[in-house]
């Protein structure tokens, strides 16, 4: 009983990274954002928060070409890709939102992001 007991807490302990990570998702856009990429990146995560991921990322891709120097947009792609299983493509807008995070902590300290790029 000892023995299931510790392989049972073993196994949360590692598992707590795994929920941080997955309870991740988009970020909302710096004031003074690019309005068109604001009102897509809004819609993005009304979509996000009903469940529909493929038209949250439609409109965060929408959001990105609006300004593609705003880092919480391919922030906001990234995840989204993550969680439809698109890996690489999530990879390379993850190194997109670093680049131009500007020093924003949320960003460049996200555990996803980071494990994506290591």
């Amino acid at each position: 009983m000892r023995t299931v007991i510790s392989v049972l807490f073993a196994l949360f302990l590692i598992s707590l990274p795994l929920i941080a990570v997955a309870a991740e998702g988009p970020m909302e856009l710096p004031a003074g954002s690019n309005s068109g990429a604001d009102m897509h990146n809004k819609a993005g995560i009304k979509n996000w928060n009903e469940g529909n991921i493929e038209g949250a990322l439609k409109h965060f891709q929408e959001a990105s070409a609006e300004d593609k120097t705003i880092a919480e947009t391919h922030f906001n792609e990234a995840v989204s890709l993550d969680k439809l299983g698109r890996h690489g493509d999530a990879t390379m807008h993850f190194g997109a939102a670093k680049k131009h995070a500007k020093g924003n902590k949320k960003i460049l300290d996200s555990p996803i992001l980071n494990g994506h790029l290591r």
